[in-house]
C-alpha cells in the first residue's frame, strides 16, 4: 500500500506530545511523523501535514481541523479525537459519537483511507482506572463508526498483544514523566501499530526499555507528590479556569510538505 499524501488529525497524541524532538516545530515529533518518515520512504513525492493540536476536545478538532485537511486533499488521514473529553467530569459519549461518525464520513467520502483508533486500556489501577468503563463505551462507538465508513481501526486497547514480554500497557517505560501522555517508545509503538493495521511493511522496532528502578514505599509517594503538584495540579486548574495547554500552540505542520527526517536532516 503507498500513499503520497498524508493528513494527520488531532489533539495532544497525534501532535506528539511526549516525544521530544528540539529540531523540529512545536519540538515534538511522535507517532504521527514516525509514520510519514516510513511512508516518504516508499514514494518521493510523498508530503504530510499535521493539524492537531494538544488539549483540542473533539467537538473543537472537527470544527477546526476537518475543512483544512479536506482541502489539502490527502489519500490518507488518521484521526484520534475524544481522550480529553472522556476524561472530563461529565460527558455525553452518544452524542460526541454522532459528531464523530459525520465527521469521519465526510473524511472518508473524500475518497481517503481513514485510520480511526480506539483508546488504550487503562486497566484496574492508576489515574484513569475509575472511568475505564468510558474508555470500553467510546471504543465501542470507534468501531461502529469506523465499519459504517469502511475505516481502518488501530487498536490501542489491544496493543497490549505487540508489547514486548513482561511489558504492559501502563508501563511506566511507554509513557511520558507526566502520567498522561505517550513518552518515545509508546509513540514508536503506535507507529508500528499504525503502519500495520495499514498493511505497509516496514522495519521500526520497539525502542529499548531501562531496566524499571525498585522503590520504597516512601520514594513512590514522594514521586507521586511530586507529580501531583507539577502536572496534576496545573491539567486541573486550567480545566477549572477554562484554558487549555494548547490555547497558544498552533499546528505543527499546518500544509503539505516533505517529511522531516530524525533529528531535523
Amino acid at each position: 500500500m503507498a500513499f503520497s499524501r498524508y493528513v494527520a488529525l488531532g489533539d495532544s497524541f497525534t501532535e506528539g506530545v511526549g516525544d521530544p524532538d528540539p529540531t523540529r516545530p512545536n519540538g515534538l515529533r511522535g507517532w504521527a511523523d514516525r509514520v510519514a518518515e516510513v511512508l516518504a520512504t516508499r514514494d518521493p513525492d510523498f508530503g504530510y501535514a499535521n493539524l492537531a493540536i494538544r488539549g483540542r476536545k473533539l467537538t473543537a478538532i472537527i470544527a477546526e481541523q476537518v475543512e483544512p485537511a479536506l482541502a489539502l486533499q490527502p489519500d490518507l488521514v488518521t484521526v484520534y479525537a475524544g481522550a480529553n473529553d472522556i476524561v472530563r467530569p461529565t460527558v455525553d459519549l452518544d452524542a460526541l459519537a454522532e459528531e464523530y461518525d459525520v465527521a469521519v464520513g465526510k473524511l472518508a467520502s473524500s475518497g481517503a483511507r481513514v485510520v480511526l483508533f480506539t483508546a488504550f486500556d487503562p486497566g484496574s489501577g492508576g489515574i484513569y482506572a475509575p472511568i475505564r468503563g468510558r474508555f470500553a463505551l467510546y471504543n465501542e462507538h470507534v468501531r461502529a463508526i469506523a465499519d459504517r465508513h469502511g475505516a481502518t481501526i488501530a487498536d490501542s486497547w489491544r496493543v497490549a498483544q505487540r508489547l514486548p514480554h513482561g511489558v504492559t500497557a501502563n508501563d511506566p517505560r511507554l509513557w511520558d514523566v507526566d502520567r498522561m501522555h505517550l513518552g518515545p517508545a509508546g509513540h514508536q509503538l503506535t507507529a508500528m501499530m499504525v503502519l500495520d493495521a495499514l498493511g505497509v511493511a516496514h522495519d521500526l522496532q520497539p525502542l529499548p526499555l531501562p531496566d524499571l528502578p525498585t522503590l520504597s514505599r516512601r520514594e513512590r509517594l514522594r514521586a507521586d507528590a511530586a507529580w501531583t503538584r507539577g502536572y496534576l495540579a496545573p491539567w486541573i486548574h486550567r480545566r477549572l479556569t477554562g484554558r487549555s495547554s494548547g490555547d497558544t500552540v498552533e499546528p505543527k505542520f499546518p500544509t503539505i510538505g516533505r517529511v522531516v527526517s530524525p533529528g531535523g536532516e
